[in-house]
């Protein structure tokens, strides 16, 4: 039976932007903490982290414990088993991840999956069915400043779900682990919660297609009008499937498109707190298109097409723009006005095919 209460061994998978954030503060907290990363970053990763966030706070890990994909996969390499294995590899990474974590893998290790999108659980569950498997929301966005040095640049708290298994345990954890720099909660409602967190993740797509930082990218009201459409869709979708988004920012979900549309002299009033992010952010899909990675638009756009399609909803901005990024991850040829950056007002044009 796993014991809550020993939690002071973490490790965290897939060393990026968020799991090396996510391995600092748990460190910067005392905890036990190990970060599995390629190999390539490992030597930026010895020699030490630096944590910052919007806000003004900051922590200092001098040291870290790091081990490398080659480490973990060397049989004669002793490898300490996870208490608690935070999953931070992007959907497009867990069907290898499930394989990759198998040395830090026993029967009292709970795992998190730290995912966007919906469903990237689903993998990690079949391969682990005697673990506990628990899905995580992180709502914030993390910059890499300069080598070592991660940045929050975003309101919101890393939320673990709550299970009949986990309940009074893992909200021990959570208040555990919760720092000013990581600041953490639980709910019983993950899945109203993800589809929430699915919505604010539609600006990811726009962002990469905008080739801007996020703040620049809101400032911009046709940017936010094709971010209101795709949330309309998404709104649609999860309202036929009696779906009640909980409130996730200081404007509820079906109130968001209707503020993004707004005048900008009206919306940087009464949105304030939707532009109180870091103007160094940019989105996870603009680092995967910058560095000619896969993105997460079949577990974010897509997922929306997925259940829209069952219920014989039509989604076209969402298709136009699953599209665009598909284009440019496929290196398919793409005429000079479907390449980033894509101005605002043509990116309007190309979803409403105006």
């Amino acid at each position: 039976m796993t014991d809550f209460f020993s939690w002071e061994q973490h490790t965290v998978f897939g060393a990026g932007l968020i799991g090396s954030y996510l391995g600092g503060a748990l460190s910067a907290q005392g905890f036990q903490t190990t970060l599995i990363c390629r190999a390539k970053a490992k030597s930026k990763l010895t020699l030490g982290l630096k944590l910052t966030d919007y806000q003004g706070h900051e922590a200092i890990i001098a040291k870290i414990d790091v081990l490398d994909d080659i480490q973990l996969s060397t049989p004669k390499f002793k490898i300490k088993k996870a208490r608690f294995l935070w999953l931070t590899v992007k959907c497009t990474g867990i069907k290898q991840a499930v394989i990759d974590i198998a040395p830090l893998v026993d029967e009292n290790t709970i795992i998190l999956c730290c995912q966007n999108g919906l469903g990237s659980d689903a993998a990690v569950k079949q391969a682990y069915p005697e673990n506990l498997v628990l899905r995580v929301m992180v709502p914030f966005n993390v910059v890499e400043l300069s080598p070592g040095h991660y940045h929050r640049g975003s309101e919101g708290k890393l939320t673990i779900e709550q299970t009949p298994q986990s309940k009074v345990g893992i909200s021990t954890v959570a208040m555990a682990i919760h720092s000013e720099l990581l600041p953490v909660t639980t709910t019983a409602e993950m899945d109203a919660l993800l589809w929430a967190k699915l919505q604010l993740n539609l600006g990811n797509s726009v962002n990469a297609l905008a080739d801007i930082p996020v703040k620049a990218m809101l400032e911009q009201r046709s940017y936010r009008k094709v971010i209101a459409l795709l949330m309309g869709e998404l709104l649609q979708v999860a309202d036929a499937l009696a779906i009640t988004l909980p409130k996730v920012t200081a404007i509820s979900a079906h109130k968001i498109p209707m503020v993004l549309r707004l005048p900008n002299f009206i919306f940087s009033r009464v949105a304030n707190k939707m532009l109180a992010i870091d103007p160094n952010v940019r989105s996870s899909m603009w680092w995967d298109v910058s560095q000619g990675k896969s993105t997460e638009i079949e577990h974010i756009n897509g997922a929306i097409l997925k259940h829209a399609k069952a219920l014989h909803i039509h989604c076209p901005a969402n298709e136009k723009i699953i599209s665009l990024i598909r284009a440019l991850t496929n290196d398919k040829a793409l005429d000079t006005d479907h390449k980033p950056p894509i101005a605002a007002e043509t990116l309007l044009r190309l979803v409403t095919h105006k």
